[in-house]
């Protein structure tokens, strides 16, 4: 058995997996981002798994650029963990062996380990949080570039640059992101219109509401998701993958799935290069199979690579 951690910048989902990436038992915590704090919530979990289950390493799926020996160059928005060394540290804590994955890597690897890219061979994944991450396959195989950086499709710029200040403002990070893109965006809006407004913290609320036919939901959800797709048509001109994948806590979502499709169509066809490729070469955007659970098993899955050799 395995002990898995999916760490995001607003949740750490964690769990107990089996040599074939079954998930025997989950569960979530807050992020903490006091270094200390973090690694004791950590090997909280793992010592409690330890008590029922005879646990083989630990898997981890972080947010960031990861280095080979599991150096966190960058944590994402974590930035108190920018240079900590997962692996070493929990290695030196538990004595078990540890791999640590970049989040949207891990949700690629899960994918075909036991997922929906059972049988591609280049095929992306993006995963929507607190930020977005990007997985890049070529050829069967996870593409991390010269220093582990690449796939960090949240960078990308998505509309006119602002003359001053942080260009990430217009970045699809910031734009259409879960927590700090449409959450953010829709707290603000309401924050400036109600003085005693209750800032939003789950984006179903806001999807609920837009369903509803709530008129700034609707205006805020439609803008997110033509970010979302103008983000996927550029990285499926540029990667011609076999399909993209959409993970994430969001990817259990059925509407956002729905509206997400209906606005993609609508891009894609007013793209004429595109249209014309429609059914023919222009890749298909589809939900995780794994959901929720990608990142966890993907994790354990290049634990168990390990422990296995």
């Amino acid at each position: 058995m395995y002990v898995g951690f999916d760490i995001g910048g607003t949740t750490v989902k964690y769990g107990v997996l089996d040599e074939s990436g079954r998930v025997l038992e989950k569960g979530t915590m807050e992020t903490e981002y006091e270094p200390t704090i973090f690694y004791r919530n950590l090997l909280k979990r793992i010592e409690e798994a330890q008590t029922r289950y005879q646990i083989k390493g630990i898997g981890i799926s972080a947010p960031g650029i990861v280095q080979k020996d599991g150096f966190m160059l960058t944590a994402g928005a974590i930035s108190s963990l920018y240079g900590e060394n997962f692996k070493q540290k929990l290695e030196g804590l538990t004595g078990l062996p540890v791999t640590v994955e970049n989040d949207a890597n891990a949700v690629a690897i899960a994918e075909k380990w036991i997922g929906n890219a059972i049988n591609m061979e280049n095929y992306l994944c993006l995963v929507l949080g607190t930020g977005v991450g990007g997985g890049i396959v070529i050829n069967g195989k996870v593409y991390r570039g010269s220093h582990g950086m690449a796939g960090e499709f949240g960078w990308m710029m998505i509309d006119k640059l602002p003359e001053t200040g942080n260009l990430e403002t217009v970045s699809i990070n910031r734009r259409a992101s879960i927590v700090d893109g449409l959450i953010r965006l829709y707290n603000e809006a309401q924050q400036k219109n109600i003085e005693n407004f209750v800032p939003v913290s789950d984006a179903r609320d806001i999807f609920d509401l837009a369903e509803r036919g709530d008129r700034l939901a609707n205006t805020i959800t439609k803008q997110f998701y033509v970010d979302l797709s103008v983000g996927l048509v550029n990285l499926i001109s540029c990667f011609d993958p076999e399909a993209i994948l959409i993970g994430g806590g969001v990817s259990a979502n059925e509407f956002f799935h729905q509206e997400l499709q209906k606005t993609l169509t609508e891009v894609e066809k007013n793209h004429a290069a595109v249209n014309y490729l429609r059914g023919k070469t222009i890749a298909p955007v589809i939900p995780t199979k794994l959901k929720n659970d990608a990142g966890l098993i993907g994790a354990v899955y290049q634990v168990h690579q390990v422990v296995s050799k």
